[in-house]
């Protein structure tokens, strides 16, 4: 069961898509997660760019985050985050975007910035690194802005014009937190 942990929505419970098309965050690396951007959530624009179910989006919501995009290709996933942000009273909020990631973000370029992205793709694609590449390139990074990375591997990724600030593991997940070179968490 996925639930928002805390904030406005706390306690919502949240669906989620049959099958093993998405993978949920577990709510250990969830916790986690906040925890290291309690105190970088309020009055922020997030990206959530594999948004599968949209809780961690949500949850940064019910934090007081300012607003959320939520983009995913699967439109029955899409779906389910509509139902989830209205369950949780945040629509208002939220960007529902359905479209794959390379086609957002090349037209995202330089016309939306964020303070906080978060990236859970598909462990299989690897490809974390390329997507940090194009947050630079498209200059879709607000000053001081946190890239969330979840992956199976244990590599701490960064790219040109980021660094990696955080990196710990959790069950299975590696969880890398990056920012801009010389900017800190």
């Amino acid at each position: 069961m996925m639930r928002i942990i805390t904030g406005t929505a706390r306690g919502v419970r949240l669906e989620t898509l049959e099958g093993n098309d998405t993978r949920p965050t577990a709510e250990r690396v969830k916790e986690s997660v906040f925890s290291m951007l309690q105190f970088e959530i309020e009055n922020r624009k997030v990206l959530d760019l594999f948004a599968g179910s949209g809780q961690m989006g949500l949850e940064a919501l019910s934090r007081e985050a300012l607003s959320c995009t939520f983009v995913e290709k699967s439109l029955e996933a899409m779906e389910i985050v509509k139902r989830n942000a209205k369950k949780t009273k945040l629509i208002e909020r939220c960007k529902i975007v359905n479209v794959d990631y390379k086609d957002y973000l090349k037209g995202a370029r330089g016309r939306e910035k964020f303070d906080i992205v978060i990236l859970d793709p598909p462990y299989s694609m690897k490809i974390l690194p390329e997507i940090l590449e194009s947050l630079v390139k498209f200059d879709l990074l607000n000053h001081n802005a946190k890239v969330i990375c979840e992956s199976e591997d244990d590599i701490e990724y960064t790219c040109d014009g980021l660094e990696t600030i955080k990196h710990n593991k959790y069950g299975r997940v590696y969880i890398t937190v990056l920012c801009k070179k010389g900017e800190e968490i």
